[in-house]
């Protein structure tokens, strides 16, 4: 099997609400979605997305991710879809870096494997385990009273586990306001859920520090991402005593290996666009679960397809350190494919169809705007 020919499609995805927040006074108010179809000579075709979320999150924005692709898609064409080992190898010589590039190729050739081998991905990747995956929201920053609002809604879908976004400014109301926001989050607790404190690599120690010695003791949550740096985050590590999940600072397996070594969290936040696609989720997994850490399978930010590929990986992975899947779905308005995986009582199923089992709208894509034959 040959790859034959590369679609490149862009998409703009407006977000839920109308603005999303972080963190050091980030603001979305929508998610440029990088989009690709990969033909083959077997009339098999896979699909892959990275959206990157914005371009203060990591370094990654979408039009790097298309230039990025520019260079890629050539190198990949005669190639075969189905070694996707060689095909990373074969990325990370074309083009250093650039992880969001690579992912949604990387994507889109397992989505061709599975469908050859006539299996879901999360079958082709280790096997489906029984049951449903626990999704967890996504919280912007916002006033404390509409954060415990938006947590009732995403409640009220069906969603069990929340990341609460934190971070406030000296002049927004620093530790105190974000000590009120995470009170109002969990007023309306309900037994089994789970809380996320994501301040996106936005607080210092100091202010870390200072918003600990405010919650009431007993506090049920983690936190995410509190520092940018790793220095700063040993040091809050010395000192914390809640759990931490890192996340930004985790893109490559050097990192995460550092960071277990180090002893610098107690969970990983896993991204597929972030790590750069389902083969180094897969590596990135394994060293995850093998050093007992707890794994939370999500993307940056995506439509049904970047969240198909992240329920896959989730679906396969053990429950006893899986924390949740991020549904990307529920941030974003737009709809740009067919997935059937219906949010049902705080959880979500892969679907059986073969590969990643998504149906994009090709009306909703329209013209590629780069074609590689």
């Amino acid at each position: 099997m040959k790859i034959t020919r590369i679609e490149v499609f862009q998409a703009d995805l407006p977000v839920a609400g109308g603005v999303y927040r972080l963190s050091g006074g980030r603001e979305y108010t929508s998610y440029d979605a990088t989009i690709l179809r990969v033909a083959t000579d077997q009339d098999i075709e896979g699909w892959g997305e990275s959206t990157p979320f914005g371009a203060t999150y990591i370094a990654a924005h979408a039009g790097g991710t298309r230039a990025g692709i520019d260079l890629l898609a050539p190198a990949l064409l005669g190639q075969d879809p189905r070694q996707h080992d060689r095909l990373w190898d074969l990325m990370k010589d074309t083009l250093k870096g650039h992880r969001d590039a690579r992912c949604a190729l990387d994507v889109a050739c397992w989505d061709i494997s599975a469908k050859a081998a006539n299996q879901p991905l999360c079958d082709h990747i280790g096997g489906r385990l029984p049951g449903q995956v626990p999704t967890i929201s996504s919280i912007g920053s916002d006033t404390p009273e509409n954060m415990r609002a938006k947590v009732a809604a995403h409640r009220k879908e069906g969603f069990q586990s929340h990341s609460i976004k934190i971070g406030a400014s000296e002049v927004e109301g620093g530790p105190a306001l974000d000590a009120q926001r995470i009170a109002a989050c969990l007023m309306d607790r309900q037994p089994g859920e789970w809380f996320l404190a994501d301040a996106n690599g936005g607080m210092s120690p100091e202010h870390a520090l200072r918003l600990l010695s405010l919650l009431p003791e007993g506090t049920d949550l983690v936190f995410e991402a509190p520092c940018a740096t790793w220095r700063e985050t040993q040091s809050l590590r010395a000192r914390c005593t809640r759990p931490i999940l890192l996340d930004e600072m985790i893109q490559s397996e050097a990192d995460l290996i550092y960071a277990i070594t180090h002893d610098l969290c107690d969970g990983v936040g896993l991204k597929t666009s972030k790590q750069g696609g389902i083969t180094p989720m897969l590596r990135q997994r394994a060293i995850a679960l093998a050093a007992g850490l707890t794994v939370s399978i999500q993307d940056t930010v995506g439509s049904e397809i970047a969240f198909a590929a992240l329920l896959h990986i989730a679906q396969s992975t053990p429950r006893a350190q899986l924390r949740a899947a991020l549904d990307t779905r529920a941030m974003t308005t737009a709809r740009i494919a067919a997935f059937n995986a219906p949010l049902e009582k705080g959880g979500v199923r892969a679907p059986d169809a073969p590969g990643l089992g998504v149906t994009p709208d090709l009306n909703a894509l329209g013209t590629p705007v780069a074609i590689y034959d």
